[in-house]
């Protein structure tokens, strides 16, 4: 088995519950979000859990092809980029994510492209 195909198995039935949950508990979700926002630790923590898990994907699958398995490298370098920002900047970081938290499209946007992204990988994993 592939990396890409392994590591899609991971995401993308990840990615599909988390953005179902995410799209049926947008309330419960924003509240999630400010309590990140008002903890420093907490913060700190998810920018940490984050940059690990960016590190991990661009260590373990930098592939850029035009193909499906490019999604995993982006997500990869997206998480590397943000966990950094997180505990890098934090003051920036709250500022934005507390503008993000109030933007309700952006928040179902989001968890849309989520299921799509999660079901896509799911398919190209189990199905293909």
């Amino acid at each position: 088995m592939s990396n890409s195909i392994f590591i899609a198995k991971l995401m993308g039935p990840m990615m599909l519950v988390a953005g179902i949950t995410y799209l049926m508990n947008i309330e419960r979700l924003k509240a999630m979000g400010r309590e990140i926002m008002e903890s420093p630790g907490l913060l700190l923590v998810v920018g940490f859990l984050t940059l690990l898990l960016g590190l991990v994907l661009v260590n373990t699958h930098n592939v850029w092809v035009a193909d499906w398995p490019v999604i995993i490298t982006l997500f990869g370098w997206m998480a590397l980029v943000s966990g950094t920002m997180r505990t890098m900047f934090p003051t920036q970081m709250v500022s934005i994510g507390t503008s993000m938290i109030n933007n309700n499209l952006l928040l179902r946007s989001v968890s849309v492209l989520q299921i799509a992204l999660g079901a896509y990988l799911c398919w190209e994993a189990y199905l293909v």
